[in-house]
């Protein structure tokens, strides 16, 4: 099982960006996944959650409205979509199994939100 999160940068408040996760050694359809955080000096924060079909989404309080989490199961990749970027989304953005979890498997890949 691995888990290789990409698409983070360095944007301006307002901006966007489209976070990818590439899964391998299992297929995203058969299993829940989460979007989870880490910023700056914090503890691990919970973005975003998916189902294994796909058809049930859940955001935190910080991601409604702004965040959208969705899935290419052709490809095997998880995305998670970030609108109207805060400076305090700046962190390391990790995908992970599983509905609503608090871990970090990957690297992740860093956000940094700043003007």
């Amino acid at each position: 099982v691995q888990l290789v999160e990409s698409g983070g940068g360095s944007v301006q408040p307002g901006e966007s960006l489209t976070l990818s996760c590439t899964a391998s050694g299992f297929a995203l359809d058969s299993t829940p996944m989460s979007w989870v955080r880490q910023a700056p000096g914090k503890g691990l924060e919970w973005v975003s959650s998916i189902n294994s079909r796909g058809h049930v989404k859940q955001y935190a309080d910080l991601a409604t409205g702004r965040f959208t989490v969705s899935r290419d199961i052709s490809k095997n990749i998880l995305y998670l979509r970030m609108d109207s970027l805060k400076p305090e989304d700046t962190a390391v953005y990790y995908c992970e199994k599983g509905w609503n979890v608090l871990t970090r498997t990957g690297r992740g890949t860093q956000v940094t939100v700043s003007s």
